[in-house]
């Protein structure tokens, strides 16, 4: 596992919002390294180097996170993540929105 530090470094240099999907890390990634690229920045061939493997370090970072991330899948959990608004509503004030 990594540490606190190099997981909001990696979340950092990504440029990752405080809640993301996979797909946005997925796109973050590929524009950084389009960008980073040492074949597209041949003036700077050593920094861009250098970035990609910052870049690159850092997606792995985030997947290892993200991979070990252990999702609830008991029923209360479940439930709760598939309430609809009127549900939630319900749950949460233990009446009808509709009667307020």
């Amino acid at each position: 596992m990594h540490s606190f530090e190099k997981i909001m470094k990696a979340k950092s240099l990504l440029g990752l919002r405080e809640k993301t999907s996979l797909k946005e890390i997925k796109n973050k990634y590929k524009n950084l390294m389009k960008k980073w690229h040492p074949d597209k920045n041949k003036n700077n061939y050593e920094q861009a180097t250098q970035m990609s493997m910052q870049i690159n370090n850092a997606y792995k970072t985030i997947l290892d996170y993200c991979n070990s991330f252990e999702y609830p899948l008991d029923e209360e959990s479940i439930r709760h993540a598939t309430y609809t608004p009127e549900e939630w509503w319900k749950n949460k004030f233990g009446h009808n929105q509709h009667t307020i």
